[in-house]
């Protein structure tokens, strides 16, 4: 088990019933942060629909693993084709979309299926959307209205039963005020909006991640793996991630390849430029103390037990469900922290049974003093 908190997509039954899909299972999402909890909450609910879903997110988040994700939960049984729209000659989108006729145009020696065609059934992820040049943008349209496309070179359409999935890093509303991407387009597309965030704005995700990729990249050189320090696991959160998972991935892939030992320290961590997270603490309590303002203006029942709740449990994820770490961050007792821990459920039955030197202790220090019960 990781020492993270951190929920993998349930895909296991998937990998159970055929061993081809073993490998993929490592390569699923996995998920610590709340935030993250929440997006998986969204998409687990929408993947049965039919429905267009749009993805937006800087390069390296993840895009096109949520974008599978949701076709293995849709049940449709035809194949996940991924495009990249900007990657296709504009002369040549077309017929790479929509397919054609023999004799269509000058080397169009047979018929030949589209990418639309050819996902029939299944799902079609049509990855940097906004790339798209403006003339396939109707076509497009019209495939989502009527369910049909018309190869070059025919005049009857073909009927096809494909789920949209498309993905973007542009601001396609921008793009829609520049002219350069169609607003009824962009409604089509946009029925299920999913908002991917940047790996700094969830740090509760990055060791949990690391973790995933150090048991990949392990079992690939037939070792095994490491365990992260937590000086390493440090530089980790406090690296602002420009490059997002991708990034994270590889800088991990190096680490385990030139740690010999048993632990990757940072001398292992080859993080290109040195951009941490911006701001220093009284910045970072200012902040915090302006997110208890909206909080304020909406006022609820459990709002101390709220926040409570959120520090704490980002608190143990940040220091790998450590109590002593955990502790010194928060600048309690090891006590405190396991109370607050049973208090929130945040504690397994068997994590929640104090050692008898810690009860011994209890009855010693006395009863934490920060949000713990009487006695």
């Amino acid at each position: 088990m990781s020492r993270f908190d951190l929920v993998a997509v349930p895909l296991r039954e998937v990998a159970a019933e055929n061993p081809a899909h073993r490998e993929a299972w490592d390569k699923h999402l996995v998920f610590g942060d709340r935030a993250a909890h929440e997006l998986l909450a969204l998409v687990e609910r929408v993947a049965a629909s039919d429905a267009p879903v749009l993805i937006a997110g800087e390069s390296g988040t993840g895009k096109e693993l949520i974008a599978r994700h949701l076709h293995r939960r849709s049940g449709r049984n035809g194949e996940f084709l991924a495009v990249n729209c900007g990657a296709i000659a504009e002369h040549l989108a077309e017929s790479e979309f929509f397919g054609h006729e023999s004799g269509a145009f000058t080397g169009a020696q047979a018929r030949r299926s589209g990418w639309f065609e050819a996902a029939h059934r299944g799902t079609l992820f049509l990855d940097e959307i906004g790339d798209m040049p403006p003339a396939l943008q109707g076509k497009l349209l019209r495939v989502l209205q009527e369910g049909e496309v018309t190869r070059v070179g025919a005049r009857k359409p073909t009927p096809v039963d494909v789920r949209i999935i498309a993905a973007t890093n542009v601001d396609l509303d921008a793009a829609v005020a520049a002219g350069k991407f169609r607003l009824d387009l962009l409604y089509r597309l946009n029925i299920v909006p999913i908002h991917l965030p940047p790996l700094r704005a969830r740090p509760a995700d990055i060791g949990p991640l690391a973790e995933h990729f150090v048991r990949i990249y392990a079992a690939k050189c037939g070792r095994k793996a490491p365990l992260l320090s937590a000086a390493a696991l440090q530089v980790l959160v406090r690296h602002a991630w420009p490059g997002n998972i991708r990034e994270l991935e590889n800088v991990i892939h190096y680490a385990v390849l030139v740690a010999t030992g048993d632990t990757i320290e940072p001398v292992h961590l080859r993080i290109r430029g040195t951009t941490p997270l911006s701001g220093t603490p009284s910045q970072a309590m200012s902040r915090i103390a302006a997110a208890f303002q909206e909080c304020f203006a909406s006022p609820g029942g459990s709002l101390m037990r709220d926040v409570e709740r959120r520090l704490v449990e980002d608190a143990y994820r940040h220091c790998g469900s450590n109590q002593v770490r955990t502790a010194e961050l928060l600048g309690i007792s090891r006590n405190a922290v396991r109370t607050l821990l049973k208090r929130h459920g945040l504690l397994s039955d068997v994590e929640a049974q104090p050692a008898f030197d810690e009860c011994r202790d209890w009855h010693s220090t006395g009863a934490p003093t920060v949000g713990s019960p009487p006695l």
